[in-house]
């Protein structure tokens, strides 16, 4: 079986992406959005990278080019890690499943019993799972590799994936989301995108340059902005002076906090956009934020990067307290005729 590869962009790549979705993603309108938060009508429009394949979301443009590597070097397995509620993780086992790789999804975290997410979809998938409970960080990548190790001894040629799919190779598909930015918004001022390991924030700044792209840190990594510069300078880029906002996190990555869950609700209830609580709910929080301070003005051509996330919601505790009011809502106002 073969598959469809996208053009060369960079002549120092020697292996070809795979197109694993449709392209460019729409960049729709946002009017009430942009009032709710103080923009002119025009102002405020939304890049639907939620709208790829695999669950939808950011890690897909970075597996084009990640498993296309992974391909040329004879893998015959992806290893990927994360959280529970991976979006990597699942859309790894999504474009394992394309190309006719296994996957294994090697987990940390809190799994809650009776909010599936992400974790469902790795099971329909066909994934292996190694959930390691709460492990992270050096400790999670030492067992990656022992994982790593375990299937080479069994015959198998396994690929490691970078964390969040985040690494020169998996930034350059945000730098083709760049260059599809330049043509469908080329007198965006601003462009807003959520920084969790990094690799989609640095692609955008290796295309459009640091001026013009706000990062809303997540608190994923404990540097963001460290991480972002080496990889803008893995593209052959200058990073410059990064805009990374870091005051979202609250009270750690994967914590809602209370300004994201208003910006849920805000995307929600103005646009019917759904967001995550994790990176996107965060990311809007931080939008806000940089309206209300005045760093992004009325009138200025602003692009959020929605890159999606949305299975995770349901494996996190938000979803039981939205269905929770949601029920409370209908029974107290439901009337009999």
């Amino acid at each position: 079986m073969s598959f469809p590869r996208l053009p060369r962009q960079d002549q120092s790549v020697t292996v070809s992406p795979i197109r694993f979705s449709h392209w460019p993603t729409p960049l729709d309108p946002a009017p009430r959005l942009a009032t709710a938060l103080g923009l002119g009508p025009d102002d405020l429009w939304v890049k639907r990278d939620d709208l790829t394949d695999f669950g939808g979301g950011n890690k897909v443009r970075k597996l084009e080019h990640l498993v296309a590597e992974a391909l040329a070097a004879g893998a015959t397995v992806l290893v990927a890690s994360g959280t529970a509620q991976s979006n990597h993780a699942r859309a790894t086992a999504a474009a394992a499943a394309r190309v006719g790789l296994r996957a294994v999804l090697v987990l940390g975290g809190t799994a809650l019993a009776g909010r599936p997410g992400n974790l469902a979809l790795d099971g329909l998938l066909g994934a292996g799972v190694v959930h390691v409970g709460g492990l992270a960080g050096g400790a999670l990548d030492r067992l990656v590799e022992e994982v790593a190790d375990q299937l080479r001894a069994g015959g198998e040629v396994p690929a490691v994936l970078p964390f969040g799919g985040s690494s020169a190779v998996g930034a350059r598909g945000y730098v083709d989301c760049a260059a599809e930015l330049d043509q469908q918004a080329p007198d965006a001022a601003h462009v807003v995108v959520a920084v969790g390991s990094g690799g989609t924030m640095a692609g955008l700044v290796a295309g459009l340059g640091p001026d013009r792209v706000l990062g809303i840190d997540t608190g994923a990594v404990p540097d963001p902005v460290g991480r972002v510069a080496a990889l803008v300078a893995a593209q052959g880029a200058g990073a410059g002076r990064l805009r990374v906002h870091r005051d979202q996190v609250g009270e750690g990555y994967g914590l809602l906090t209370a300004a994201a869950a208003d910006a849920m609700r805000m995307a929600a209830r103005t646009e019917g956009l759904l967001l995550d609580p994790v990176y996107t709910g965060k990311a809007l929080a931080g939008l806000a934020v940089a309206v209300a301070e005045g760093s992004i003005r009325r009138g200025e051509r602003t692009v959020f990067v929605h890159t999606g996330g949305l299975p995770g919601l349901f494996g996190h505790a938000f979803a039981s307290e939205l269905a929770a009011a949601a029920l409370g809502g209908a029974a107290e106002g439901a009337t009999l005729t």
